[in-house]
């Protein structure tokens, strides 16, 4: 059926969707979330139909294009295109396989992680598939075929020649914000790290989302083989560079209906260090009620699959299991996380100490892991390059070689509408509540303000006297510190028990 374009004016985001009038899907009996292909001269694309039932929406003989379909096509408002019937892609059928119940092979497996990647599949296909990994579980099997497919259906960082050293936090923890401080210290000790973060998507900042804060965290995989070869390492956004792609896709669709599949999680870790050729990681678990990782016997738990997964991707793992019960440095939020890592890096009086420590035992640890220092003697040769100034020489080659420039801490730009919260009793703080902090921050403003959040003036363990500070609200925006604040009264983000005494 030819039918004339109508510029929806409309993007998904991803999956390619047409509009057609009710009347004319009767004709070629399609139905809501059927395939359709369309074409236009030699070039055509596979859509997902939606139906509209008005003709204010698509008139008969029109057809709606999404912003995805016109991209493929090269199509403009007004031209004439074909359309045609099309058929699900085959993964659906292996999705169906994994909701009864059963192991997919490392073929299907690669077919549904290819069809996410090319957008493919519907919302609707694609959370059925998370569901089934979720309800079901994954065999050992299942997960290394799932970490296979998922770096074969992306780009490599194709790092040849020596160590190749990694470093991850499993995540939950406000604020932990290790990597921007670990990585130079390793480079500085003449590793390579080519390092590959996440943006936020709950938390009120990611290590990329700190990043942006001095430098580009986009750049392509040529330019990044440069800086490794020049620098000797990199910290960038791995979104950008299409490193396993399909773990950002199906994040988005776990992120809403509150799944974090376990076998799914182990498989994205592992896939985006495979994906610059890791010969060692370092792998940071936080255990806390309010972070991800729940006990230490979960933590154990996970080792056993992680330890036989990197194994068989030829990846030397180590773990640093600590405690998560409270946010880590006194920054939350990309700006506020900024200047932390960089009164660490400068040794300056104003560093959180829980943050300058946690660093340098990852840094120690992994100096020792790869060979770098002798055992027991990591942690004298990550203080030495920390305090001596050639952890922060290397931090600024980093920065400049992603397009940035040296900045002072002070010099960092912070939201300018605040609020102080303070201690309404004297008494020693009890607990300092992750998903708390999580939502203030976010209501503040972060991470899409870089100088919203919060800051903490206090830790668990701190005692206080009644007026002292708390903790200091940031927002670029009245209206969005007003949200952060009526937050901060209606939940606890701290507690404080009275001393006896």
């Amino acid at each position: 059926m030819k039918l004339k374009v109508k510029d929806m004016d409309i993007a998904t985001g991803g999956v390619k969707v047409v509009l057609l009038n009710e009347k004319d899907a009767e004709k070629l009996d399609l139905h809501h979330n059927d395939r359709v292909i369309v074409r236009k001269g030699k070039k055509f694309t596979t859509a997902v139909l939606d139906i509209a039932e008005s003709r204010k929406a698509v008139p008969i003989g029109k057809i709606g294009l999404f912003e995805e379909v016109l991209d493929a096509l090269n199509a403009k408002h007004g031209v004439v295109v074909d359309l045609g019937t099309g058929k699900k892609p085959i993964s659906v059928s292996y999705i169906k396989k994994k909701l009864d119940g059963k192991e997919l092979t490392y073929h299907e497996t690669y077919e549904v992680m290819k069809d996410i990647v090319k957008d493919d599949l519907t919302d609707i296909e694609l959370t059925s598939y998370i569901t089934a990994n979720y309800v079901h579980g994954m065999s050992l099997k299942e997960i290394l075929d799932s970490t296979k497919a998922m770096k074969d259906t992306g780009s490599v960082i194709d790092i040849k020649n020596g160590i190749i050293a990694d470093i991850h936090g499993i995540g939950g923890v406000p604020g932990n914000r290790t990597t921007p401080i670990v990585v130079p210290i390793l480079v500085a000790a003449g590793l390579k790290v080519p390092k590959t973060s996440s943006r936020a998507i709950t938390s009120p900042s990611g290590t990329a989302d700190t990043m942006d804060v001095f430098c580009k965290v986009a750049l392509p995989i040529p330019k990044l083989k440069k800086i490794i070869k020049k620098v000797g390492g990199f910290i960038v956004w791995g979104g950008a560079i299409n490193l396993a792609p399909a773990d950002d896709k199906i994040i988005k669709i776990e992120h809403p209906i509150e799944i974090d599949a376990e076998g799914q999680m182990i498989a994205s870790i592992m896939a985006k260090k495979a994906s610059v050729n890791a010969t060692h990681l370092l792998l940071e678990m936080s255990v806390g009620k309010s972070a991800k990782i729940h006990s230490r016997q979960e933590a154990k738990h996970l080792t056993w699959y992680f330890d036989r997964i990197s194994k068989s991707l030829g990846i030397k793992i180590l773990y640093h299991i600590d405690d998560g019960s409270q946010p880590i440095g006194n920054g939350i939020g990309p700006a506020l996380e900024a200047r932390d890592v960089l009164w660490v890096l400068k040794n300056d009086k104003r560093a959180p100490e829980d943050l300058r420590k946690k660093s340098l035992k990852m840094a120690a640890m992994m100096l020792e892991f790869t060979g770098k220092a002798k055992k027991g003697k990591g942690m004298q040769m990550a203080t030495q390059l920390l305090e001596g100034g050639a952890a922060y020489k290397t931090f600024v080659k980093i920065i400049k070689a992603q397009g940035g420039c040296e900045i002072k801490a002070d010099k960092i730009e912070i939201g300018d509408c605040t609020r102080i919260f303070r201690a309404r009793k004297s008494g020693r703080i009890t607990h300092v509540d992750n998903k708390v902090t999580t939502k203030i921050g976010r209501m503040a403003g972060a991470p899409s303000d870089h100088g919203s959040g919060i800051y903490l003036h206090v830790h668990k363990g701190y005692k206080v006297k009644k007026g002292d500070k708390l903790f200091t609200i940031y927002s670029h925006n009245k209206e969005e510190l007003a949200y952060a604040i009526d937050c901060a009264n209606r939940l606890k983000l701290m507690e404080i028990k009275k001393s006896l005494h």
